[in-house]
């Protein structure tokens, strides 16, 4: 698989080849939002295209990061179809559209049957959420989902901009794209530990992944990419963790994350795991990543 071409769509170009993926830029705390403009405004300058926020995010999450820049586009991965209908994200949506057009994606998921009480089958609800958006005026090109599987991949081909897989291998992005086709824009969340000890990078990942374990929609998705059950037992192997996050130096760190590139990724949303609270801002590691694809693109 060759690598995508950022210029073949105009989505592609707006967001670069870089961004990053927080639960912290999301926050509801109004004490924090001097400091999230502040590393908005970081972000922007260190050459990130976007900003994705962690978490079942809505579109008033992203007004302070807007606000705080220019040109960097804020994203939801994801906005969870369960908790927020979809009179109401069409809503907010047009809001955030009329104050700061064209740099608002708004990214939807089903979420997980553990995290949903009304969690009931969740594709052909994503699909009815999508007719109701339609109806609402909300562009198919101005959405993207958290696509795992075929028939959602097929969706966000279809009926969206593309896709934003979460906890994803260079090899399920080269099957995404297969799937997708050229156009569509795809751009995988990859998480980065800047640790070089094996033992403690892989425990700090371990932590991190321990919740998706219990969580069938991504075990499912690990099982078709061949990992096995022996791969999911106990934390996690070592082949599952090294898989799934980068850690290392930082030439094992740049390679990584441009092997989803190179397997077809238009855009990578890079999540900082390093055993802190989810709420930080890990700016200086972001400052790091930064200067890792200014010195080799």
């Amino acid at each position: 698989m060759t690598e995508s071409t950022s210029s073949a769509h105009p989505l592609k170009e707006t967001i670069g080849r870089y961004g990053v993926w927080s639960v912290g830029l999301r926050s509801e705390d109004p004490a924090r939002r001097g400091d999230i403009a502040e590393a908005a405004a970081e972000l922007e300058q260190l050459g990130y295209g976007a900003a994705w926020l962690g978490g079942s995010s809505a579109a008033r999450h992203a007004v302070p990061l807007l606000e705080a820049t220019s040109r960097l586009t804020v994203g939801t991965s994801i906005q969870s179809i369960w908790q927020y209908d979809a009179e109401a994200s069409a809503a907010g949506f047009a809001e955030v559209e009329s104050a700061h057009p064209g740099r608002f994606l708004l990214g939807l998921g089903v979420s997980h049957a553990k995290l949903a009480d009304q969690y009931r089958r969740p594709y052909s609800a994503l699909v009815a959420y999508l007719d109701a958006l339609d109806a609402a005026g909300v562009p198919a090109g101005r959405r993207v989902l958290a696509a795992l599987g075929p028939k959602t991949l097929e969706l966000s081909r279809d009926r969206a901009a593309g896709a934003i897989p979460y906890l994803v291998t260079p090899e399920h992005t080269a099957q995404a794209r297969e799937i997708l086709g050229e156009e569509p824009l795809l751009a995988p969340e990859f998480a980065v530990v800047w640790e070089t000890a094996p033992s403690r990078a892989r425990a700090l990942a371990r932590d991190h992944l321990a919740l998706y374990l219990s969580l069938p929609n991504y075990t499912n998705s690990f099982l078709r990419l061949g990992f096995t059950e022996d791969d999911l037992a106990a934390g996690g192997s070592d082949r599952l963790v090294d898989a799934l996050y980068a850690w290392g130096d930082e030439d094992r760190i740049r390679d990584r994350v441009n092997a989803f590139h190179e397997a077809g990724a238009d855009h990578v949303a890079i999540q900082v795991v390093d055993g802190g609270s989810r709420d930080a801002l890990p700016r200086e590691v972001w400052r790091r990543l930064a200067a890792l694809w200014a010195e080799r693109p």
